[in-house]
């Protein structure tokens, strides 16, 4: 164990203001240092085009990608420096030397005993380094303007300049070793289908079946990934009314015959997101509701055939949204036909620029990954009422797209008759 630390200290003043924490030795991370390194190289063509001494990440998303942490905020900040020679990461005593044993690259341990050791932190990385900045790469689609006010500070005379957006389109495009850990959490995604699947019957609460799903996943998550943390699994389960919305959270309402029923499964598989989600029925759908969702199967399955290279974001859209008009229910959409998969979660890494919205005109390329996940909800005073949303995940390659979600779909599938 290697541990820099004051010694015999009777005033917190006396306190260092950073540590030196390397407790245990590393930790198996979830890429090789290969794949590590080919991140890092391109961010660091990023900083070369940018022409920045240095990059300052402080995202979830961006951190993990390019060192395999993933830090719990809590009220403090983190922070990986980039350099053109290597990485060192910034992160706060509390979690001792865990950062360090889970990351690949250095790293400096900030402690609370004065205010602003994060930046000092930051600001001795480049100076054991030997860097002085001029040019510092920050991420603005995140930074809260307090802390760039403050990082700026650190920096006098520095040029804060932004590389958010040639980072997550560095991120759009998966490694061989990213689509692996994908198609993993595709497959745990399923078996927590099956588990909620098998649980659901009249009385059960939604949250019961939620934690049933959520229970087999992280199971599977665990067993799969031995080396790695187990956290931030979740299921959505809707049932009724609550199927309204795509991010609903499950709550006590019971399930009752002839509900409509939706499934979500997100397994989270060492920071990278996947997903199932499945509409169901307990009992027999009435007659608009069958058709309400017989018309989603045909937009998500004329939707599947779409994805390929060389298609255009927006060219999809616009030829599902065709299907909806033809049955008068585009203004029943809710959201996007379907985005990019990865570093990201409900809190974190959403990779805007590749999504199936008439706004993106972003070309499908081998190597990213998409979901195709149509919905429409009709209000509970109308006909059919509630959410029909079925949800799969593709990787795009060479000359057609792999759908990695085997869980099957629509009135075929899923009608549970008790």
């Amino acid at each position: 164990m290697t541990v820099t630390a004051s010694s015999a200290a009777t005033s917190v003043s006396e306190l260092e203001r950073l540590k030196t924490l390397h407790n245990g030795t590393k930790a198996p991370l979830t890429f090789t240092d290969a794949e590590f390194e080919r991140r890092l190289g391109g961010l660091r063509r990023i900083m070369a085009e940018k022409d920045l001494d240095a990059v300052v990440l402080t995202s979830y998303h961006n951190i993990k990608y390019y060192s395999d942490y993933l830090f719990t905020y809590f009220g403090r900040s983190y922070a990986l420096v980039v350099t053109p020679e290597d990485s060192v990461s910034i992160t706060a005593n509390i979690d001792a030397g865990m950062p360090w044993r889970t990351s690949y690259g250095d790293n400096i341990v900030y402690t609370d005993w004065r205010r602003d050791n994060f930046y000092f932190g930051i600001q001795e990385a480049l100076n054991r380094r030997g860097i002085k900045a001029t040019r510092l790469g920050v991420e603005d689609d995140t930074l809260p303007v307090l802390l760039r006010d403050k990082l700026q500070a650190a920096f006098p005379g520095t040029t804060l300049t932004d590389v958010s957006q040639a980072a997550m389109r560095q991120r759009m495009i998966k490694s061989a070793e990213e689509i692996e850990v994908i198609k993993h959490g595709a497959r745990i995604g399923d078996l927590g289908g099956e588990a909620i699947k098998a649980a659901i019957r009249e009385g059960i609460t939604e949250y019961e079946v939620a934690l049933i799903g959520t229970e087999a996943m992280v199971h599977e998550i665990a067993r799969t990934f031995p080396d790695q943390e187990v956290r931030d699994t979740w299921v959505w389960f809707q049932s009724g009314i609550n199927t309204d919305g795509a991010h609903n959270w499950a709550t006590t309402r019971k399930l009752q015959q002839g509900d409509i029923l939706s499934l979500n499964c997100f397994p989270m598989t060492s920071g990278y997101y996947t997903a199932l989600e499945r509409t169901l029925f307990l009992g027999e759908p009435d007659a608009r509701s069958l058709e309400l969702w017989n018309i989603n199967v045909e937009v998500h399955e004329r939707g599947l055939e779409l994805i390929k290279p060389g298609a255009i974001c927006k060219d999809i859209a616009a030829e599902l949204n065709e299907i909806y008009i033809s049955h008068g229910l585009l203004s029943n959409r809710t959201f996007g036909y379907g985005h990019s998969f990865g570093v990201l979660s409900h809190y974190y890494g959403r990779e805007a620029g590749l999504e199936l919205r008439e706004d993106i005109d972003t070309v499908l390329e081998p190597g990213m990954v998409v979901s195709m996940e149509p919905m429409i909800t009709m209000a509970n005073n109308q006909p059919g009422a509630g959410g029909y949303r079925e949800h799969d995940i593709l990787v795009v390659g060479e000359n057609d797209a792999e759908n990695i979600t085997k869980f099957g779909y629509g009135p075929t599938n899923n009608i549970i008759n008790p």
